[in-house]
């Protein structure tokens, strides 16, 4: 049986696989301009809903099956980005990643920035600072006959997907599910993932194959 994965932990994953194989063994970035930033907060549409207008089932539907929402008009679909806050979400990146290199120890962090990690400290310290520039207060649902929830919401609707995806980090990284966390070390793989059930050890079946294919080769090697 698979482990439900929530918003904030997909949030934060989808951000760091922003940095992903290029196919060719190398490694290629999905935000090195505001353009890429922008179609990748068009397609996560639950990150900033404040600057949508509203399609709210639209909006449900886009978010259950992990697609982009459909048209511009969609939720997200009124952000653009700028360089700034594209300068302010590579940095929070760069800070996400050093937390999950940190967080998967005793096991080795993703290749794709194994040699340059931010230090810890650091990325604590940009992750909250990101997180501060949009203050929250809890909310509470509790819809009959189910079990009440709170959940954060922005005080004043913001257009600052750093501050969003930061508090949709911390969320992620002081919960249970930050002990599913691993990062996928077949071959040519840079990718961190969730395991979903307890014999999982790659992030993709695709993987799986490659580094059964890779052991052979070595043992093969070995032998010969």
């Amino acid at each position: 049986m698979r482990e439900p994965i929530s918003r904030g932990a997909r949030l934060a994953l989808d951000l760091a696989l922003t940095l992903r194989h290029d196919g060719n063994g190398g490694v290629t970035d999905d935000l090195t301009d505001p353009a890429g930033l922008t179609e990748w907060v068009r397609a996560h549409p639950e990150l900033l809903p404040g600057t949508a207008t509203d399609r709210t089932d639209d909006h449900r539907e886009s978010s259950t099956a992990g697609t982009a929402p459909r048209g511009a008009e969609g939720a997200g679909g009124g952000f653009t980005a700028d360089a700034a806050q594209h300068a302010a979400v590579r940095e929070l990146r760069a800070a996400v990643r050093a937390l999950f290199a940190r967080a998967v120890r005793p096991g080795e962090p993703s290749p794709a920035d194994a040699a340059r990690l931010m230090p810890p400290e650091e990325a604590v310290r940009q992750l909250n600072e990101a997180a501060a520039r949009t203050p929250t207060v809890p909310v509470l649902d509790w819809p009959e006959g189910a079990t009440p929830l709170v959940h954060q919401k922005a005080v004043r609707t913001a257009d600052d997907p750093a501050a969003a995806l930061a508090q949709a980090v911390i969320a992620f990284l002081a919960s249970p599910e930050r002990d599913r966390l691993r990062a996928c070390h077949a071959p040519r793989c840079v990718r961190y993932f969730l395991k979903e059930h307890p014999r999982q050890e790659w992030c993709k079946p695709s993987c799986g194959n490659r580094a059964r294919v890779a052991r052979h080769h070595q043992r093969h090697k070995a032998t010969a």
